[in-house]
C-alpha cells in the first residue's frame, strides 16, 4: 500500500470513529450533565448560531462558562456550557450582552426579564437525600437562590419546594452540602 492510500485510510478510520461517538453525546450521560448560558436559544438553534468566539466566557465575571471539546460530539465543539455543581451562573447577564450572533439572547438584569428570558433548566429535590426531609433543618439551597420565594420556597424544617418559576441557574445545586447533592438542575436541552 502506498503512503497516500495509507493516510487516506487512516483519516477515514479516525473520522468514522469520532462520528460514531457523536451519537453518545454528553446530554445523555448523567455524569456530564450541563447547562447552556442564560438566554441561550433552543439547543439546535444555539449550536447553529454559535460561532465559537468565546466572548461569553470572557465576559463572565464568575468564570462559570466552559467550552466543549469532542466530549459532546462534533456539533458542540467550542460551544459554551456550565456545570452547576462546579460553578453556577450568578445571573449577571453579561454573556447575552456580548454574543455577536444572538445564540445567547440579551436579557435585562431585572426579575421580570430574567423570568421571561432564562430557561437553563429546572431544579429537582431528592427528598431521600435532602437533610430537611430527614428531620434536620438545612435551607442552604433556599438561601443560595437568587429568586427566593419565587423559584423556591421552604416549608416546615426548611424543606425546599421548587416552583415552575425556577430558571435553572444552578446556585442551589452548587451550594448543597449533601454528597451526592440533594438538589440538581435538570437541563432544558434535548
Amino acid at each position: 500500500m502506498n503512503r497516500r492510500r495509507f493516510l487516506k485510510a487512516l483519516g477515514l478510520g479516525v473520522a468514522g470513529t469520532l462520528a460514531a461517538g457523536e451519537g453518545h453525546s454528553a446530554k445523555y450521560r448523567p455524569s456530564l450533565r450541563y447547562l447552556r448560558p442564560p438566554g441561550a436559544l433552543a439547543e439546535d438553534d444555539f449550536v447553529a448560531r454559535c460561532i465559537h468566539c468565546g466572548q461569553c466566557g470572557e465576559a463572565c465575571p464568575n468564570r462559570t462558562i466552559k467550552y466543549f471539546g469532542l466530549q459532546n460530539g462534533f456539533k458542540s465543539i467550542d460551544t459554551p456550557f456550565i456545570i452547576p455543581r462546579e460553578k453556577a451562573c450568578i445571573l449577571c447577564m453579561k454573556c447575552g450582552d456580548v454574543c455577536p450572533t444572538g445564540a445567547i439572547q440579551p436579557v435585562e438584569r431585572e426579575i421580570k426579564a430574567i423570568l421571561a428570558g432564562v430557561r437553563m433548566g429546572h431544579a429537582r429535590v431528592d427528598e431521600n437525600l435532602c437533610l430537611s426531609f430527614q428531620g434536620k433543618t438545612c435551607g442552604v439551597c433556599y438561601r443560595a437562590c437568587p429568586l427566593p420565594d419565587v423559584a423556591i420556597y421552604v416549608a416546615m424544617l426548611e424543606q425546599p419546594h421548587v416552583t415552575d418559576k425556577c430558571i435553572g441557574c444552578g446556585l442551589c445545586e452548587r451550594s448543597c452540602i449533601q454528597m451526592p447533592q440533594a438538589i440538581r438542575i435538570m437541563p432544558n436541552y434535548g
